[in-house]
């Protein structure tokens, strides 16, 4: 009972972090496009870095945004087969499901890394800013990571549904 509590912690705590950077990026990324606004067309200078650093912070949200939708099971699904199954098997349906969804993100968290990793990809540089890319390569892994553990929490929640149902039918069938 307690490492269920201790996943679930863990779990809210970096939905917590993920939200507010969410946050932070969105607002950084309004206010480097309005100042890129401002000084190409109030002043004719355009910050020369201004959407290279734009594409890097949407991509960070958009990943961040992924991991959160993970967390709350909210991503695109066919969900007619779990409607049309008796709640136990739902359950237990959403479970096999659940653990195929981690392993496949922790497979691609793998080749994440993998990549991230290469001598070639560590050496590229950004076209304007000059600064190595791989820091921003590096959050595709970690996003993933990030899902890989919010959806560890969620096969954790319905392993428990499933056995608490499972029990509740046998219970019922005495």
């Amino acid at each position: 009972m307690f490492a269920l509590r201790l996943i679930q912690t863990v779990d809210d705590g970096l939905a917590h972090v993920e939200r507010w950077l969410a946050i932070v990026l969105t607002a950084a990324l309004t206010g480097i496009m309005m100042t890129q606004v401002v000084m190409r067309y109030f002043f004719n200078a355009p910050l020369f870095w201004a959407e290279e650093v734009a594409v890097q912070l949407l991509v960070f949200m958009t990943l961040i945004g992924l991991s959160l939708l993970v967390r709350s099971e909210r991503l695109v699904s066919v969900d007619f087969l779990p409607q049309a199954l008796s709640e136990r098997n739902a359950h237990w349906l959403k479970l096999l499901l659940g653990i195929a969804f981690l392993v496949l993100l922790l497979f691609l968290a793998k080749l994440g890394w993998e990549w991230v990793s290469r001598a070639d990809v560590r050496m590229e540089r950004g076209a304007t800013v000059r600064l190595p890319r791989w820091y921003n390569y590096s959050v595709l892994p970690a996003a993933m990571i990030s899902m890989s553990w919010h959806q560890f929490a969620a096969v954790v929640r319905h392993a428990r549904a499933a056995i608490t149902a499972s029990v509740a039918g046998r219970a019922a069938q005495c």
